[in-house]
């Protein structure tokens, strides 16, 4: 996001919480010294648990558009520390809403909605279709949802949201299944490791290129009326149909490395998420640039590259254990 409005010529504000390990790797790229007269990429201290932070950012910046992409996302953990969840990705987009209103900063809001929202509604999904959280994730994305609807229609705030399906990258965290497989496949093509842990393969999901997506984000902000839009590919694909392809590519047989581990199952499953994206497409002009198998091919080729650049600096202790959630 932060690389597509630097690109348009925004000046960019980020919001950082305070860790004792450094936490901002994805856009260490954009860093620019702040005494520099033409930096227009800044990093600010605040929490989206932190009402305060999210008042006094606002009251100091006036920002012209807000993009609400904060959120513990993981929805396997979520089940693990649900209040945190609930915390941060439903009543933290409240409180930002609230600061917006009492502030009285004019600007367009955007809230990053989720396809797990729909949870057990039949495919595809849609705007008008019901949602039916199954996690306590998605339960928080709904409450968030919701509350910009609310804020909307109750106080005229621009506020949109995108009820976007899984958008992925070779940014993408590795403790989200998509990265750990090609970061997997990377492990094993180099020899670094055998075996990869996994739970339900039978999920299916939409699944896009990032990129695409924030592209729709911004789109949703320039248009004079606010609204809610499903942003996906409209194509649905199992995590088994993933690492075959991802294994694939790399030549190797993902029946020789594929292990099932039960700890990685979640308590409620979500079998099949779909996206009807023709509002988008129609409304906004979007349309999605990259399919399923370039997308697994982008991220399977960027871990490889990763891991080859690592051992040709010399780097060892590179295997990545079984541990990892999903």
């Amino acid at each position: 996001m932060a690389e597509l409005l630097l690109s348009k010529g925004y000046e960019v504000h980020g919001l950082k919480r305070r860790s004792s390990s450094l936490n901002t790797e994805r856009v260490d790229q954009h860093y620019q010294d702040p005494h520099r007269p033409d930096a227009r990429f800044f990093l600010h201290y605040a929490d989206l648990s932190d009402a305060s932070s999210l008042a006094w950012i606002l009251s100091e910046l006036k920002p012209d558009e807000i993009y609400n992409l904060g959120a513990q996302s993981h929805v396997r953990v979520s089940f693990d520390i649900p209040e945190y969840t609930a915390d941060v990705a439903g009543l933290g987009a409240l409180r930002l809403l609230e600061a917006i209103r009492r502030t009285g900063v004019s600007c367009r809001f955007y809230q990053a909605s989720s396809s797990e929202m729909f949870g057990s509604t039949p495919p595809p999904q849609n705007e008008a279709s019901t949602f039916h959280p199954r996690s306590p994730y998605a339960c928080a994305k709904v409450l968030a949802h919701h509350a910009t609807v609310n804020y909307r229609e109750s106080y005229g705030l621009h506020a949109s949201c995108g009820i976007l399906f899984n958008h992925e990258s070779p940014r993408r965290g590795e403790t989200f299944v998509t990265r750990k497989i090609t970061r997997a496949v990377a492990h094993i093509t180099m020899g670094l490791q055998d075996k990869l842990y996994l739970g339900n393969l039978s999920a299916r999901r939409d699944w896009g290129y990032a990129p695409d997506y924030v592209r729709a984000m911004w789109l949703m902000l320039q248009q004079e009326n606010p609204d809610d839009y499903v942003v996906g590919t409209g194509e649905t694909y199992s995590v088994q149909d993933f690492v075959e392809l991802a294994f694939s590519i790399a030549g190797l047989d993902w029946r020789d490395h594929v292990v099932i581990d039960p700890r990685y199952y979640r308590p409620a499953e979500v079998d099949s998420l779909q996206a009807d994206p023709r509002k988008a497409c129609t409304v906004l002009g979007w349309e999605p640039s990259v399919g399923f198998k370039d997308l697994v091919r982008i991220m399977v080729d960027a871990d490889v590259m990763a891991i080859k650049r690592t051992l040709e600096g010399g780097t060892e202790a590179l295997f990545v254990g079984a541990g990892r959630s999903y």
